[in-house]
């Protein structure tokens, strides 16, 4: 059935991971797994959410996505991976420690993008327009379900700052106004239209944990 549903996404960026920590990028070219910390950050979470009658939980094809939403796998609610839902490919930079190079690089990208570019990619990586194209199909793929009223996503902070841009609407070169923090939430509704934010970025699952 094409109609699309009312529903409420709940949207988390996934749990620290030790490139996280060590300030080594990490795009759809890594696939790392969650520290210590991550692993508590995703137990914090499951902690404060686990009697949201969720449907379904998505996440990307990445395990760290799968790591920070074990607990939610792990009672049984039903759970598939969209590969949509990937992080943006960094290319030559996946793997890649910060230094001076690294960041002058970085910052040419994102100013690009902020000036409308949104084709410019890293050498053997993805632009802001590839990772759209997959994130909207992946959107009304989710959108169009049956009896998945409200829904668990997990995925990546630059994804994430791209897909806020497509379900609110705005230009790619607001991405950036959308924070993230590892496990941090948003919760939007849906109309069968359009997207309201009712979440912004809460860190309350770590915070009431004193992480």
């Amino acid at each position: 059935m094409d109609k699309k549903k009312n529903k409420k996404l709940y949207i988390i960026r996934h749990g620290e991971t030790d490139f996280n920590k060590d300030g080594i990028v990490q795009g759809r070219g890594v696939n790392s797994d969650l520290n210590a910390t991550g692993i508590a950050q995703g137990e914090a979470f499951y902690k404060k959410y686990k009697n949201i009658p969720f449907d379904k939980v998505y996440t990307s094809t990445l395990k760290r996505t799968h790591q920070t939403v074990k607990g939610f796998i792990d009672d049984g609610l039903a759970w598939e991976q969209l590969a949509g839902l990937d992080e943006l490919a960094w290319g030559v930079y996946e793997g890649q420690k910060s230094n001076a190079a690294l960041r002058e690089a970085f910052v040419n990208l994102i100013q690009a993008w902020a000036a409308g570019h949104y084709d410019v990619k890293p050498e053997g990586g993805e632009s802001p327009n590839d990772v759209y194209v997959r994130q909207a199909a992946a959107i009304d793929y989710i959108t169009k379900q049956d009896h998945e009223d409200t829904v668990l996503i997990c995925m990546h902070g630059r994804a994430i700052r791209l897909l806020m841009c497509l379900l609110m609407k705005k230009p790619l070169s607001e991405m950036d106004t959308y924070p993230h923090q590892n496990t941090s939430l948003y919760v939007l509704n849906y109309d069968g239209e359009q997207f309201e934010i009712e979440v912004f970025n809460s860190l309350a699952h770590l915070e009431e944990q004193g992480l």
